[in-house]
């Protein structure tokens, strides 16, 4: 069975790799992206993931106006969506399959993800 495919869209170097190599470790294909447009471009070029782990504040192209996007390809649109943020107070957005708040509890984040790639 092939492993599952996550793409990890963060804008921070730092916990963009962290997220990857956590994700790759428990035996998922991963795959980064900086900001929504470099996520969106990702995807209409490649191989589609089982789940997408979004943050919602990033330059470019932002965590609300990518799930906007992405809900409205048809190609793309039933793609989970894990929305990783700080910004809950922000509301999360309604497109969003789950939320898991940064700072981020690597057990929580191992469980939600593993609910989505079964």
């Amino acid at each position: 069975m092939e492993p599952h495919r996550v793409l990890v869209v963060d804008d921070e170097p730092d916990i963009r790799s962290i997220l990857c190599d956590v994700l790759e470790n428990e035996g998922y294909v991963v795959c980064g992206a900086g900001n929504g447009r470099e996520a969106l471009e990702l995807l209409r070029s490649g191989e589609r993931p089982s789940l997408i782990l979004l943050d919602l504040m990033m330059p470019v192209m932002d965590g609300w106006s990518f799930l906007r996007a992405l809900r409205n390809d048809e190609q793309l649109a039933e793609i989970p969506v894990l929305v990783v943020s700080a910004s809950a107070d922000l509301g999360i957005p309604d497109e969003a399959s789950a939320f898991v708040p940064k700072p981020i509890d690597l057990g929580e984040l191992s469980e939600t993800v593993a609910r989505f790639c079964r």
